[in-house]
């Protein structure tokens, strides 16, 4: 006759535990992974906004100095377009000032104000504002004394 007989075995329950803790130590790191890959991506994506945003205000300050040098030839008249870079910034809340002073761009939002400092040496003065809602070209014009930024190809 076979007897069988019950005994305590923790053996099974043992492992059965052991799976179920390495299950979780996987959904952690791979939640603590994916975390600090969005991490990463957020902060590249932020760093090459700035520069970006850095590199147009550069040209448009460069393409400034440009017509102020013109304007010291005389009576002259001026225009250059300059490519605005696209950004992932919600360029709606820009807007582009241009002073005797600098260059500044102001965002509504606050996280990506930036000022360039411009000569100023140009025959005359430095004026407008514009805002840069969905633009891809911004001017640089020189005419009858002023220095202005502008949206619009003069004529």
């Amino acid at each position: 006759m076979n007897m069988t007989s019950l005994r305590k075995d923790t053996n099974a329950a043992a492992t059965e535990l052991g799976y179920i803790f390495t299950f979780l130590l996987g959904v952690m790191l791979l939640s603590m992974f994916s975390l600090w890959a969005w991490d990463i991506e957020t902060a590249t994506r932020e760093r090459w906004n700035q520069e970006a945003i850095q590199a147009n205000m550069d040209d448009i300050a460069a393409a400034v100095e440009r017509a102020d040098e013109a304007s010291r030839m005389g009576d002259v008249q001026y225009s250059e377009s300059i490519y605005w870079r696209a950004t992932e910034a919600d360029e709606n809340q820009f807007i582009l000032s241009l002073t005797n002073e600098q260059l500044s761009l102001e965002d509504s939002a606050g996280t990506l104000d930036l000022e360039v400092s411009i000569s100023g040496a140009g025959n005359g003065q430095h004026t407008g504002s514009v805002q840069l809602s969905g633009i891809s070209t911004i001017w640089i014009v020189h005419y009858d004394g002023v220095t202005s930024i502008q949206l619009e190809r003069p004529q």
